[in-house]
């Protein structure tokens, strides 16, 4: 403040900018007292008493202190993110509103005499600096605050909130809540800012370049944001507040603008655009909160034209320019083009959404609008016909930018649309029509062949929507747009297509095409047709008629009605008496028709038929039923696998289909095992066991026959497990081990591995479809409640464990990194190594080295993955691993201690046990890292027996962790926090339930305690 006067202004803002920023650093310790007094002799120097240097230094230090205490703004100080959302609420709790007062008494205080001087003052400067100061404020992205608004009311009196388009452009709205009405709303202040504007600019009306002086500058820049108020702000009077608010606003801003053509003119003879830019801003401010209904009603009480007219012949101004001045750079006219047209997009999306038509005064302003467009570019491509341009985008039909653009011009033609079709038909028949003339008489066609370029990318655009990420549909607005037309051949939409496809038809001629027909000509065409066809030609609802409607029939009838039908067991227990369901079944069981069937659909019914036999009172009767119903399909797999040609046929395509729908088959009945008709069913599963070990060796190359082979298996064991005693346990294990071991002999899965790091979608990683189900095997074996039955095996035949362990030492090698970036796969793999973990551990702690590294290596990589599921699973494998390992060394044994990981230290790699590795790696996540609170008691299951295991390495870590923090309240907090971990509610040395319920809560507790300052910005 001392040295406001010096003439180094580069100074001064460093100088400002460094108090600003130990202001801050300071600000949680600093009593509000001291606060106060610094801020007291802020707001003197600001209100003037000190004259204006001061005045300007006071607000400019407020400017950089706001932005400082701004997240988006903010310097990075090393400082935790809790530092600074405190510090950003208590500002603006505190002295935000007061710092505003200050700067509009600043304004209010030079006021008179800027306006009755005629030479520039000292005044000035700092007046221009309170208005942005102003608008800095209004910029702050403040609180939500639960206020109670009365929305329905607001919705009826055409008041909304979108702020989406005005984001496109940096800006938002401002939601200050009802403590600052008074400043805003109640004490008129934006109509005495207008008037100060009208009243400086009526002022220097003289001076053309006026309006991009500072202070014209930051006061329409405060106007334009205070058009973007909404909220709590404005009483709850039905939104009466806001729409006089928004009144005020454009009866100031057209003076600005009006007449639109006259201000464009001057502005091409030299003038300054920034009030036509501003105008546009405050446009798309008010769309955006307004519906189209009000928002063209807003002007009619002032004018005698709507809102939407004026925005017509804005948009219609923007597009001379931007055609006018092509080869010129970043023209005011393109920036203008740009927010208009936005606006256009939010008041007609708007009233598209709402199914509500525009008024006939808006359709008409819209319809002449693109007839200006239409003939603007008609003549700019004209113009440029023999121009040799060296723009790449000159010789391509799509380009990003220019199809947003015809994009929102087509949005333009469709309100429309009985009007703007019948017109891009005149003018495409008058252009081919020239076309023809031409070709009698020898004159040169490139003016026209220009037109035609440009009209066939337009028409597109009106016809159609761009088809990327959905389904080509017909616009609703050509849909509803015509619905006194009766004649379909005389429907506009129908002339205008026909009028382009004869054109097209022309380049069939050599002749034609050779003169006419350049290549970028014919990309347009076939553009254009592409669109149109997808569009119109085969649209979605009539193939479904056509096409697909039998398929869909069969759908609804397998998934839906005979799915409804037996899941009532009084209903089924009937129907399966009608003699139509017994001709159903037998036609299931020995007919061919139903094979035509898609393999889904053909499951879908043997779940359905197969159901069905449990509502079946008579014990035998089930039992005959499903024989009956699944004999024949078992029995026609083991001849299709016993055949002695098999190896020669097994590869034709009708073979491949049959052997596919009858595992189909065979899965969906596995799917609708019950304890009723389990032993029927295993006995069907026994039955075809060997012929699908046979199965599986034959069509090792054939991923698909591997992969049904596989579902089924899966589907099987799900259904089994449970009801299985020792015997049929034996039975099934044995079968797996052969299926697994047959699977590795023969490498299936490897195959495309090495293409794993190249794939960059889901659908690629359907390849891989039959490890997943692999992992899903596995997973079933291990998950369900079947290990008490191993005890009772038959002597020599393997045990559950067994299959586990070959399962893993098949499926870990495939499992790479890259493979478990997809969602899928990650999801199945960590499902079971959660499982295993859980059941088998001392399996996983006797793998070897190389296996043992690969699961634990995929754990970390879980641990840090997006999927909160991913991130449980992998909690829970460590919870296992590392319970495993502390009650194995509580017995005296070795547990993993001969298993090591390396790991990146201070001094290079060092090799730690894998306890260790996780307890440094589940601190870094919890202490360092973005970690969701949802999983906290997760993370303690896991964390807990680590604690346990590796005492003396916590404690150095906790140690080290202290040491390193410089912040005495910090590292108080910090320490007082991880005592609390290990000894709140009397934690004692033990992983029964009681003990891990209060870890819980401890680490909860520790969490909310510490996460706010160890994250750092």
């Amino acid at each position: 403040m001392e040295h406001a006067g010096s003439p180094d202004g580069y100074v001064q803002s460093k100088v400002s900018a460094v108090a600003a920023r130990l202001l801050k650093r300071g600000w949680l310790e600093f009593p509000d007292q001291e606060k106060g007094a610094i801020f007291f002799e802020v707001e003197q120097s600001i209100r003037g008493m000190h004259g204006p240097n001061r005045q300007f230094a006071g607000i400019n230090f407020l400017e950089t202190l706001v932005s400082e205490f701004s997240p988006s703004t903010a310097s990075s100080m090393g400082l935790p993110k809790e530092f600074h959302d405190q510090c950003q609420l208590s500002l603006e709790v505190k002295f935000l509103k007061d710092f505003y007062c200050w700067a509009q008494a600043a304004v209010f205080n030079t006021a008179d005499k800027i306006l009755n001087s005629n030479v520039t003052i000292p005044e000035e400067k700092a007046c221009s600096a309170a208005l942005r100061l102003m608008l800095q404020i209004l910029s702050w992205s403040f609180k939500p605050t639960l206020e109670h608004e009365n929305l329905d009311a607001k919705i009826k009196s055409g008041l909304r909130s979108d702020a989406i388009n005005l984001r496109k452009f940096e800006r938002s709205l401002v939601k200050p809540g009802s403590l600052w009405t008074d400043i805003l709303i109640s004490s008129a202040h934006t109509i005495w800012v207008l008037n100060f504007y009208t009243t400086l600019r009526q002022k220097y009306s003289y001076d053309t370049l006026w309006g991009d002086s500072p202070i014209a500058v930051s006061c329409r820049q405060l106007i334009v944001q205070l058009c973007s108020l909404a909220g709590a702000v404005f009483p709850n009077d039905n939104g009466d507040a806001q729409i006089e608010h928004f009144m005020h606003i454009l009866s100031a801003v057209i003076l600005w603008i009006e007449p639109p053509n006259v201000i464009a003119e001057s502005i091409r003879n030299g003038g300054s655009e920034s009030e036509f830019i501003d105008s546009c801003h405050v446009l798309l401010s008010v769309a955006s909160l307004t519906s189209s209904s009000l928002f063209d009603n807003l002007l009619k009480s002032i004018r005698q034209y709507g809102t939407i007219n004026l925005l017509s012949a804005l948009t219609s101004e923007a597009v001379k320019s931007v055609l006018d001045n092509q080869n010129e750079e970043e023209t005011w006219g393109s920036d203008a083009l740009d927010i208009l047209l936005e606006t256009w997009n939010v008041i007609l999306g708007e009233a598209c959404a709402d199914k509500s038509p525009m008024s006939a005064d808006g359709a008409l302003a819209a319809s002449n609008l693109f007839k200006i467009i239409v003939e603007s570019h008609l003549k700019a491509a004209a113009d440029s016909a023999f121009e040799d341009s060296d723009d790449a985008e000159y010789f391509h039909v799509s380009v990003s930018k220019r199809d947003e653009q015809l994009a929102l011009y087509a949005l333009i033609a469709r309100a429309a649309a009985d009007t703007t079709i019948p017109f891009l038909e005149q003018l495409f028949s008058e252009r081919f029509a020239r076309l023809s003339q031409q070709r009698d008489v020898e004159n040169d066609p490139t003016r026209t062949l220009e037109e035609l370029y440009w009209l066939l990318l337009i028409t597109s655009h009106v016809l159609t929507d761009s088809g990327e990420g959905e389904t080509l549909l017909i616009p609703e607005a050509l849909q509803a747009g015509f619905t006194n037309v009766v004649e379909v051949a005389q429907h506009p939409v129908v002339t205008l297509s026909w009028s382009i496809i004869n054109f097209s038809r022309q380049c069939l001629d050599p002749g034609i095409r050779g003169r006419y027909f350049s290549p970028r000509l014919m990309e347009a065409v076939i553009w254009f047709l592409a669109r149109w066809v997808a569009t119109y030609l085969v649209p979605l609802d009539v193939s479904r008629e056509i096409d697909s409607g039998e398929i869909e029939l069969q759908t609804l009838t397998c998934q839906k009605l005979l799915a409804s039908v037996v899941r009532r067991k009084h209903t089924c227990a009937y129907v399966v008496q009608l003699d139509s369901w017994r001709d159903l079944t037998r036609a299931f069981a020995s007919g061919r028709s139903l094979f035509s069937l898609s393999g889904r659909l053909q499951r879908s019914l043997a779940e359905t038929l197969a159901c069905a036999a449990s509502c079946i009172k008579d014990p035998e009767a089930s039992v005959q039923y499903l024989r009956d119903l699944m004999g024949p399909v078992a029995g026609c797999l083991v001849e299709n696998a016993s055949r002695s040609d098999l190896k020669s046929v097994a590869h034709q395509p009708d073979v491949i289909y049959m052997v596919c729908c009858l595992l189909e088959r065979l899965r969906g009945a596995a799917r609708a095992t019950q304890p009723r008709t389990q032993k029927v069913l295993f006995e069907m599963g026994h039955t075809v066991m060997n012929s699908l070990l046979t199965l599986l060796e034959v069509y090792k190359n054939q991923s698909e026959v591997v992969y049904m082979i596989l579902k089924f298996v899966v589907d099987f064991i799900d259904g089994q497990a449970v009801f299985l005693d020792g015997k049929e346990t034996s039975v099934l294990m044995s079968f797996c081990l052969h299926l697994l071991q047959i699977y590795s002999s023969h490498n299936i899965g490897k195959v495309m591995l090495s293409l794993s790091s190249t794939l960059r979608s889901e659908s690629q990683s359907e390849k891989y479809k039959d490890l997943r189900a692999l992992l899903r095997l596995l997973t079933n074996i291990c998950s369900k409640e079947v290990g008490f039955l191993s005890d009772s095996n038959i002597e020599g035949s393997p045990d559950i464990a067994e299959v586990i362990y070959v399962g893993l030492d098949i499926v870990t090698p495939l499992i790479s990194l890259d493979l478990l970036k997809y969602p899928k796969l990650s999801r199945d793999y960590f499902v079971l190594m959660s499982h295993l973990l859980e059941v088998y551990p001392e399996k996983v702690a006797h793998l070897n080295r190389d296996a043992f590294g690969r699961i634990t290596g995929s754990l970390e990589f879980g641990l840090r993955n997006q999927d909160g599921d991913v991130v449980e699973r992998c909690l829970t494998a460590v919870n296992a691993l590392a319970s495993y390992h502390f009650k194995e060394r509580f017995g005296g044994r070795g547990g993993l201690g001969s298993q090591v990981m390396e790991s990146e230290g201070s001094n290079g790699k060092l090799q730690e046990s894998i306890s260790s590795h996780f307890l440094r790696l589940l601190l870094q996540l919890l202490l360092f890292e973005d970690f969701r609170m949802e999983l906290a008691g997760s993370a303690a299951d896991a964390l807990l027996p680590l604690l346990f295991c590796e005492q003396e390495l916590y404690q150095r870590l906790v140690h080290e962790l202290l040491e390193k923090e410089q912040n005495p309240t910090i590292k108080s907090r910090l320490a007082l926090a991880f005592h609390n971990l290990t000894s709140s509610n009397n934690l004692s040395s033990t992983l029964d339930r009681p003990n891990r319920q209060k870890f819980r809560k401890n680490l909860r507790v520790f969490l909310g305690e510490v996460s706010g300052f160890m994250q750092i910005k």
